[in-house]
């Protein structure tokens, strides 16, 4: 696992390529000038210095990373792709993405730290997206921290697209739209958002699919990831997410809120190329439309 980098602009010392050219966080980089993590062609360098057009930087990111913080238990991991850099996996409803009090070994993360232990992978567990324990879809977890930071920062840029397929309660006026409403955390809450003038800004656009007799199969498309944003923008203008007992009601049609992550888009960190990753509805999602 290492990243190498052809220098082109002898104008920029080591550290100025680094962050400039190749998106590494100051903090990181301490770290790895600190280990000798950075070589120039294959030699450890001193970073502060000017080098010459066409010399070789390389970071090693093959070093071993304390995860026993996390258990490792056995689950049925859908992966949907995989490189040395890069695991993303189809999360079926469910499953909590990180581990807690009540999800301490039952967790995706504990499954990937199986997978891991499995392929003598000793590194941190680092999803990159979340997704509610009952909402299902595509996981991104990054297998260095580098790459963690990278699509990270894709995210804040807007460069990370996410697009989610959700049934609503009831037929929109609107077959088309943007949700700007700002969502904070509800007082008194640990868990429920609200609709609040002092939230952080967030944007859902939306799209209707199809329509039902009462309720709708629609796609957003998050411009924002705000916790539960699209359960709480959809409830804010009248259609809440079918068996979202949390900003709407329970339904007999489904046990848990409709709504799934299908499609992700970005920048590959290290190839620079394009992905786009698309999954189908379950089959819980996919009787709805029957």
């Amino acid at each position: 696992m290492k990243l190498e980098y052809v220098i082109k602009n002898n104008e920029l010392n080591i550290n100025q390529i680094l962050q400039k050219e190749l998106n590494v966080s100051s903090r990181l980089l301490y770290k790895l000038f600190k280990n000798n993590l950075i070589l120039l062609n294959g030699s450890i360098c001193d970073t502060r210095n000017f080098y010459n057009i066409d010399d070789v930087i390389t970071i090693n990111f093959d070093y071993e990373e304390d995860n026993s913080n996390i258990v490792p238990k056995k689950i049925d991991l859908n992966i949907i792709y995989e490189d040395e850099w890069l695991l993303i996996v189809n999360k079926p409803a469910g499953i909590a993405v990180h581990p807690s009090i009540l999800h301490y070994s039952d967790s995706l993360c504990n499954g990937v730290k199986f997978y891991f232990d499995s392929i003598g992978l000793k590194k941190k567990i680092r999803p990159v997206n979340r997704l509610d324990l009952n909402t299902s879809g595509l996981v991104v977890f990054a297998k260095c921290e580098y790459i963690q930071e990278y699509l990270i920062s894709q995210m804040k840029s807007n460069l990370f697209k996410k697009e989610y397929l959700c049934f609503c309660t009831g037929i929109f006026e609107n077959k088309s739209g943007t949700i700007n409403l700002p969502i904070a955390r509800k007082e008194n809450s640990i868990i429920e958002r609200c609709i609040s003038d002092n939230g952080q800004i967030s944007i859902t656009h939306y799209e209707v699919l199809k329509e039902f007799n009462n309720y709708s199969l629609v796609k957003c498309v998050l411009e924002t990831g705000r916790t539960h944003q699209i359960r709480v923008h959809m409830s804010a203008i009248g259609h809440p997410l079918l068996g979202d007992s949390l900003y709407g009601s329970n339904s007999n049609l489904i046990n848990r809120q409709a709504l799934h992550c299908y499609q992700l888009q970005f920048v590959h960190p290290i190839t620079k190329k394009v992905l786009n990753f698309v999954v189908e509805l379950p089959l819980d999602l996919k009787k709805l439309k029957e």
